[in-house]
């Protein structure tokens, strides 16, 4: 009886990875994924053995990957986030759907302005809050890719980034800023009625001036000089909060939840040089609540005469 015939050879199967190739691949997207996680933890040295994580997890995949650079941003997103967390032990918050303010209008340059200082600001955000801030104002990264990263929908990849962008503006008290410190001075004695206190914030060639809408309001027109700008305050602002527009401290009338009109100091030499009112919609649509004095809103005596930011006093 012939013996059974040998089963057929064949080629042994090539491993589902040539090392090579991805060696190639990821020195060609190494720079990227490096400027990536040094921007999101602040430390080069950290950024070169998340990346090295990467790589690592990329030679152990047992699937073929369709989308390389996509598939090694979200793991390097996520690796940083994992860093972030041990750092930061704190459970992050559930995101209100209305909670964050509109995007305004996806403005990709602030955190390149913000320059080396940005990685200072960037411990104030929690580790969600800083990869969307990150991902989104400094590398230009979709929402959707976002959210992959963050395992959460493209609505609050959106609001992380928002609400980022917010923390980003406004200012810690430790950080002892010149010009938010005039200003919330000077609303404070505007409040407190402390006229002396005014005058001595005020550059003597102050102007106020206002823009058509915020006049359509009862605003005055124009105020020249710094005892009538001290006179004008002088016991008013009682329903105005501290905001940011910009970047640039200022207050706003709230009235009913909403920002009316904007305060929008120009600080010179550690004194109020000149105030514009400012009402027209796409500048409201910029203003954001920041931290500042500890202010409760007054019932405005203006409640009677219009709701007047300047509470009913003349104008010219």
């Amino acid at each position: 009886m012939d013996a059974p015939a040998p089963p057929p050879s064949h080629p042994p199967t090539p491993p589902r990875h040539d090392p090579d190739e991805l060696a190639r691949d990821l020195e060609r997207e190494r720079p990227r994924l490096l400027a990536l996680a040094t921007r999101v933890l602040g430390d080069p040295d950290e950024a070169q053995d998340i990346v090295q994580q990467a790589w690592l997890r990329l030679a152990a995949a047992d699937r073929d990957i369709e989308n390389l650079p996509a598939w090694l941003t979200t793991v390097t997103t996520r690796l940083c986030l994992d860093r972030l967390r041990r750092r930061t032990p704190v459970p992050e918050e559930e995101i209100p759907l209305e909670a964050a303010a509109p995007d305004p209008a996806e403005d990709v340059a602030l955190a390149d302005t913000v320059g080396a200082a940005l990685q200072l600001v960037l411990e104030r955000l929690s580790p969600n809050e800083r990869v969307a801030f990150v991902m989104h104002d400094s590398f230009g990264f979709e929402f959707s890719t976002i959210a992959a990263a963050l395992d959460t929908t493209s609505q609050n990849a959106r609001k992380l980034a928002s609400r980022a962008r917010a923390k980003v503006a406004q200012p810690r008290p430790e950080d002892a800023l010149a010009d938010w410190e005039v200003v919330d001075a000077f609303m404070a004695a505007a409040r407190g009625g402390d006229f002396t206190r005014l005058v001595q914030l005020l550059a003597p060639d102050a102007v106020v001036r206002a823009d058509a809408d915020a006049i359509a309001t009862g605003t005055p027109v124009a105020i020249d000089g710094r005892e009538d700008i001290a006179s004008f305050f002088n016991g008013a602002a009682h329903a105005a909060l501290p905001v940011s527009v910009d970047g640039r401290p200022g207050s706003a009338w709230y009235h009913r939840g909403q920002a009316r009109v904007l305060f929008d100091f120009t600080v010179t030499g550690g004194r109020v040089a000149r105030i514009d009112f400012r009402a027209a919609p796409e500048v409201i649509a910029e203003v954001v609540r920041r931290d500042g004095a500890d202010v409760t809103p007054a019932p405005s005596r203006a409640s009677n005469r219009g709701q007047h930011p300047h509470h009913g006093r003349t104008t010219r």
